[in-house]
C-alpha cells in the first residue's frame, strides 16, 4: 500500500464475521471450510488486534455456547507462511494488503470476499511518566532516545519506514532525520504487543505503535501522541 494508514483486512469463514462487520477474507483451501454443525472457529489475526478480537471471541462464545474460537496471533508476514505451509485456518486478519494478496494469487483465499472493516493511524506511544520528554517527531532524532518499532516485515513496522520516508522528503525534516532517527532504535519487534511491553516497563522512551493498539489496560501506563496526517 502506499500510504501508512493500517487497513486491518478480514478473512471470512463463517458466522464469527457478524461480530466483525460481516466482512472479509475466505480462505479458500477446501480442508479449511467450515462445515455444517463444525464446534470450532480457528482465527490467524495479526497481533495487533489481540485486546479486540480476544474481547469479540469470548462474547461469540458466550453467544453460541457451542462453539469454540481458537486464536492463533502473530505478525502477518509469519501468519503467511504458516498457512502456506498447511497449518488449518477458518479467519485470517491481517493489518495490510501484501499477505493477504499473496494468499489470494495463490488461491488460498476466495476472491470475492475481501472488505476492509476498519482502518487506524500510527503514534507516537510513550511511558507515562516521558522521562524522555517526547511530545512530537522532531524528538524522535534527539541523542540518547531509545526508540523502538517494529521489524519490516511486520505492517506496522512496514508503515513506519513509509512515515520515515516521507519525512525524509519533507525539507523540513529531510534524510538526516530519518537517519538520525534509525541510529536510535535500540529493538525491532515483531508485534505490537511487544513494542509496548517494552514501553510499559521503560525500558525504552518511545516507539511507533498503531493508535488503536493501546488498549484501555495500556492508557493508564502508556500516552499515544499523533502523527500528523501529512506524514499518516
Amino acid at each position: 500500500m502506499a500510504h501508512s494508514t493500517s487497513h486491518i483486512l478480514l478473512t471470512a469463514g463463517i458466522a464469527i464475521l457478524a461480530l466483525l462487520a460481516a466482512a472479509g477474507w475466505v480462505l479458500a483451501h477446501p480442508s479449511l471450510q467450515p462445515e455444517p454443525g463444525r464446534k470450532e472457529i480457528i482465527v490467524f489475526s495479526s497481533a495487533s488486534l489481540s485486546g479486540a478480537l480476544t474481547d469479540i471471541a469470548k462474547a461469540y462464545e458466550t453467544a453460541h455456547p457451542d462453539t469454540n474460537v481458537i486464536l492463533n496471533f502473530n505478525n502477518a508476514a509469519v501468519l503467511r507462511t504458516q498457512i502456506e505451509q498447511g497449518a488449518s485456518a477458518d479467519v485470517f486478519l491481517s493489518a495490510n494488503t501484501k499477505h493477504m494478496t499473496a494468499l489470494q494469487e495463490e488461491g488460498m483465499i476466495v476472491n470475492d470476499s475481501v472488505r476492509v472493516f476498519a482502518t487506524t493511524n500510527l503514534a507516537i506511544v510513550v511511558p507515562r511518566e516521558n522521562r524522555a520528554n517526547i511530545t512530537g517527531l522532531p524528538d524522535l532524532a534527539q541523542p540518547g532516545v531509545r526508540l523502538v518499532m517494529g521489524v519490516k516485515e511486520a505492517p506496522f513496522g512496514d508503515y513506519t519506514r513509509q512515515v520515515l520516508e516521507k519525512m525524509a522528503r519533507d525539507p523540513a525534516f529531510g534524510p538526516a532525520y530519518r537517519d538520525a532517527v534509525m541510529m536510535n532504535v535500540i529493538s525491532e519487534e515483531p508485534t505490537l504487543p511487544s513494542l509496548i511491553a517494552k514501553l510499559r516497563i521503560s525500558e525504552a522512551d518511545a516507539g511507533i505503535a498503531l493508535a488503536s493498539d493501546v488498549s484501555k489496560g495500556d492508557r493508564a501506563l502508556v500516552t499515544a501522541i499523533p502523527i500528523p496526517d501529512p506524514y499518516n
